[in-house]
């Protein structure tokens, strides 16, 4: 991981990802995983992963609408945590072929959802038992894959929450997953002794965080639906790869 082409490829991937965040407010860690699990252990793309997510995601936190999706929405997170941290399903740590044909599986079928846009239900005034299976599910991919947005971006949409509200949504999400995530991988971590250097830490951070500055600027000058459209397709065929590579 100290060597001169881990460091480059940890910038560049960084900086991509921050600019698809900065763009269309989400897929830092979805995109950082799926480019870095090609060449290197999905617990280790994915420990990288965690200090730029978890301060990218701070702001997106910030709103006026934090009580009202506490309320709706602690089942979900509670789910989330609870699966996470405790999933008795493989996990990051084996860095098998299962690992690997998880992760991709999650990625096509977030590129397909995202191209397919199908027509979702309407979880608005009955979120409990949804909200609860829903963190359940994305709760064990994550713990499986280092992935958090398959089945929680849909279920938020589900509850038809005005703009405001559902990207304050997703960064609350985010940040409590991220948060269990990171529980999860220092269990790992422990267990096998591995670790990441403190400046490649830094140095995925300040990438990230330029990635976002660039991102942010060309936003207005960019079709978000053309551009998201396009980034769904790049999952697909990233998570087609990883499937070919590890079958």
């Amino acid at each position: 991981m100290n060597d001169a082409f881990h460091l480059w490829l940890i910038a560049a991937v960084f900086t991509a990802a921050g600019t698809v965040k900065g763009i269309s407010g989400m897929g830092l860690p979805t995109f950082s995983i799926a480019l870095l699990g090609l060449v290197m252990p999905p617990a280790t793309a994915a420990t990288l992963v965690l200090l730029p997510s978890l301060l990218t995601n701070i702001v997106q936190c910030t709103g006026p609408h934090a009580r009202m999706l506490l309320r709706r929405l602690w089942p979900l997170w509670l789910g989330v945590v609870v699966a996470t941290v405790w999933s008795p399903l493989p996990d990051l740590g084996h860095a098998g072929p299962a690992t690997r044909i998880a992760l991709g599986g999650v990625l096509i079928a977030y590129g397909l959802w995202g191209l397919a846009r199908p027509a979702l239900p309407d979880f608005s005034r009955r979120p409990w038992m949804a909200s609860g299976v829903a963190g359940v599910l994305s709760g064990s991919l994550t713990a499986a894959t280092g992935v958090f947005v398959m089945p929680l971006v849909p279920y938020l949409q589900t509850l038809r929450l005005e703009k405001e509200a559902f990207i304050q949504a997703l960064g609350l999400s985010f940040l409590v997953a991220t948060l269990a995530l990171a529980a999860r991988l220092g269990q790992i971590a422990a267990s096998t002794g591995a670790s990441v250097p403190l400046t490649t830490h830094a140095l995925a951070l300040v990438a990230a965080c330029a990635g976002v500055w660039i991102g942010a600027r060309l936003r207005q000058r960019l079709p978000l639906p053309v551009f998201q459209r396009a980034l769904f397709g790049v999952f697909i065929a990233l998570g087609a790869l990883m499937l070919a590579r590890a079958l």
